[in-house]
């Protein structure tokens, strides 16, 4: 089969560019964003070399695998990046930008079940408790996995995009941005003491995640919980839990204790 020469000339890398700028136009944020981190993943791989579609073949992909586990990679990390070059690469076979030589044909792209990741009520209550007071930035840090822990887990894109009007009459409601649910949440005296702590002016967010108004504001927020996830992992370490301390740790931490509790009121249970 053969191809134009300006489409044959086209590299994979820039391919993936135009598919994740056409992901951000299509309102698909999250997924344009997962296709960044692969792009950079493989973009290390090759030392920043552009790759044209006639070199990507099943043994460079199979090398890439083999990279990925050197550094460490878990099956899924790595599954995760090779379904999204597959797609990638379908998506130009449809559009006839290359032939179908099923590069990805020999790596692992299924997912593995992994153990939740979840801190009991006491190692809650252990970080809750800890001295912070000379230490802002992981102060900080805490004071978002709890509030994210109080809110029932409520995903940090969603803390982040929190405006002052979503509060009113002791309710919290808002839209989860990723599924355009509609949720309301009681407001208690622990989520109050947070916001108290951190006053937001000069913007209309409830929490001081996106503070710059002339900054797009989902690179603010990519940036924010990457730091705060990096913070929370020092606090962890700090303690010596058991698992690296994570944003996503809230959110399971929170699911187990109310299967336990059976009860929504367990800001109290942690303050106590």
């Amino acid at each position: 089969m053969r191809f134009q020469d300006n489409k044959q000339e086209q590299s994979f890398n820039s391919y993936v560019r135009q598919q994740i700028a056409r992901l951000k136009r299509l309102g698909k944020i999250h997924t344009s964003e997962t296709y960044m981190a692969a792009l950079r993943s493989f973009s290390g791989f090759m030392n920043d070399k552009e790759v044209l579609f006639d070199q990507l073949n099943a043994d460079l992909i199979a090398e890439y695998e083999a990279y990925l586990k050197s550094r460490g990679n878990s099956p899924n990390t790595i599954s995760f990046y090779m379904r999204i070059l597959k797609a990638v690469y379908n998506r130009a076979v449809e559009e006839g930008l290359t032939g179908q030589r099923h590069p990805c044909k020999s790596v692992y792209t299924g997912v593995e079940k992994t153990l939740k990741r979840a801190i009991s009520l006491n190692e809650l209550k252990r970080i809750k408790g800890l001295d912070l007071s000379l230490k802002p930035n992981l102060n900080f840090a805490r004071d978002m996995f709890l509030f994210y822990f109080y809110t029932g887990g409520m995903s940090f894109i969603d803390m982040a995009y929190l405006k002052k009007k979503d509060l009113q009459n002791g309710i919290l409601s808002y839209r989860r941005r990723k599924a355009g649910q509609q949720l309301f949440i009681k407001w208690e005296r622990c989520m109050q003491e947070i916001v108290d702590k951190y006053p937001v002016n000069g913007t209309e967010y409830l929490l001081p995640i996106i503070t710059k108004r002339n900054e797009d504001c989902q690179k603010q927020y990519t940036n924010e919980l990457h730091r705060v996830n990096h913070l929370l992992k020092k606090i962890g370490k700090q303690l010596n839990l058991p698992i690296p301390l994570t944003m996503y740790v809230g959110r399971h931490s929170w699911a187990t204790a109310y299967m336990v509790c059976n009860t929504l009121i367990l800001c109290d249970l942690v303050l106590r």
